[in-house]
């Protein structure tokens, strides 16, 4: 059987890429940096990068991950996959690329995002240390996100809903604490904890997946860390 073989090319997808501009954007503005000095720091024209964050063009991946650093993000990451092209949810939108390459297999750019793996005990400290572990995500936090690995069997159960112990949980600060959400919550005076946040009569709770955990009421002063956004595993 005679198959032709069609000319190769890298597929973005666009959602990912919006990230991508979305974030460079952001910290453009508010570190006040203009596109002739982000392209000074990166090493290519003010053009390049002009075309890069109104969407004409797509920076070579080491471009990418260049500004990110440039930008003072380096936990931000992006990375490459080979795809089949028309594989199901593929994103059909396409840029056109920087770099020429006619042997290039046909690829996929994945913008992903390095967040910190924070131990519990850590958590009262906003700063993460230079060496941290990271591990990088398709999501786009809203705020300063970070990993924890789950300790106890509170969240865990046999049937539904459940992240057991040794499951790492990506918490997300930017995000409202509601009902119905997973949270890390801090009691006054008390180590932070993972629960499904409930309500009921105006009064909020914290449900530990685990029946044989009672409810806890939030007390006044009660603190949100974040939102579980993310889970290694079933969820």
């Amino acid at each position: 059987m005679f198959i032709e073989r069609l000319k190769a090319v890298r597929i973005v997808p666009a959602m990912n890429m919006d990230k991508w501009i979305a974030l460079v954007r952001d910290r453009m503005e508010e570190l006040d940096i203009s596109q002739e000095q982000l392209a000074e720091r990166v090493g290519v024209s003010q053009g390049s990068v002009g075309h890069w964050v109104n969407k004409r063009r797509q920076p070579k991946v080491e471009s990418m991950n260049r500004v990110f650093v440039e930008l003072g993000m380096p936990h931000y990451h992006v990375s490459m996959q080979l795809r089949v092209l028309g594989q199901v949810g593929e994103d059909s939108g396409r840029y056109v690329l920087d770099e020429e390459d006619d042997d290039v297999d046909l690829m996929q750019y994945i913008v992903c995002f390095r967040y910190p793996v924070r131990g519990w005990d850590a958590l009262a400290d906003s700063a993460h240390e230079q060496g941290t572990v990271f591990e990088q995500t398709e999501y786009l936090a809203q705020g300063k996100a970070f990993w924890l690995t789950v300790e106890n069997d509170a969240m865990s159960t046999a049937s539904g809903r459940s992240v057991p112990q040794g499951m790492r949980i990506l918490v997300d600060p930017g995000l409202e604490a509601e009902p119905g959400r997973l949270v890390i919550a801090r009691q006054p005076g008390k180590s932070a904890i993972l629960r499904e946040l409930a309500e009921e009569g105006g009064q909020r709770y914290l449900k530990a997946l685990n029946s044989s955990y009672p409810a806890l009421v939030c007390e006044d002063g009660c603190e949100f860390l974040g939102v579980v956004v993310r889970v290694h595993g079933t969820f």
